[in-house]
């Protein structure tokens, strides 16, 4: 790792009090949770489905059960803690300089690791609602049901609160998000390939002074950046000293 680029990202994050941080499933993949894109990731597995075909909204109401073989056994991780870059982010936000997490991710590390606001583009795995009442559970619920998971109290059938394909993005999250890109001074893009729409074009409402994007792999946007570092993120957080 340039020493020299870490020395640049330190400056950068001593100088700004508005920062922003805009992550995807790089950032948990040093937890042990799998990412989609990469090359041992959930897209290259073999399914009886493609995944993307499996993670849509028609998937899920036409072959449920199915839908929920692939999610427990794929998307519901158990065991799994923070690493670094999450812990990290948690105390820059306790020291005053980060005002938001935006997150492609699904895992709610972020939130246990001790950040406060988050917004979650495509929801989260530990929210479950009954279609039909709309009554809670958690995602013990949906691990340990059989086959499909039911109400118990009016029978109706429990969905994640997952974005999933064709289903479009909370409204108040992206407005949540807009707001605090639009006024950030600081973006940190990290771990995410940049290729999901419409959540990667959220970056674009960022006018502030440093743009950076630390990504194992390139990117497309990686000429726009003020400072690119191509390495794991946990890595680069590990040596960040906040002050």
């Amino acid at each position: 790792m340039e020493t020299d680029k870490i020395a640049r990202l330190q400056k950068y994050i001593d100088e700004c009090n508005k920062i922003v941080f805009f992550g995807g499933a790089g950032v948990s993949t040093e937890s042990g949770i799998p990412d989609f894109r990469s090359v041992d990731g959930l897209y290259h597995q073999k399914w009886a489905y493609p995944p993307e075909t499996i993670l849509s909204s028609t998937f899920f109401y036409n072959n449920t059960a199915e839908f929920y073989r692939f999610y427990r056994e794929k998307l519901i991780i158990k065991g799994v803690k923070p690493n670094i870059a999450h812990i990290k982010l948690a105390e820059l936000e306790q020291a005053g300089k980060l005002s938001a997490v935006v997150t492609q991710n699904i895992d709610g590390l972020h939130q246990l690791a001790g950040s406060k606001k988050v917004y979650e583009l495509h929801g989260s795995t530990l929210r479950n609602y009954c279609t039909k009442c709309h009554e809670f559970y958690d995602i013990d619920f949906i691990a340990e049901s059989k086959d499909l998971p039911l109400c118990s109290k009016c029978n109706g059938l429990v969905k994640p609160d997952v974005v999933l394909y064709e289903e479009s993005l909370d409204q108040n999250c992206i407005e949540g998000s807009i707001n605090a890109i639009s006024n950030a001074d600081m973006l940190i893009i990290g771990g995410t390939s940049l290729t999901v729409y419409p959540a990667a074009g959220l970056i674009n409402y960022f006018k502030g002074k440093y743009l950076v994007l630390i990504n194992r792999d390139p990117t497309h946007t990686d000429s726009k950046a003020d400072l690119v570092i191509h390495d794991k993120i946990g890595e680069v957080f590990s040596q960040i000293v906040i002050k």
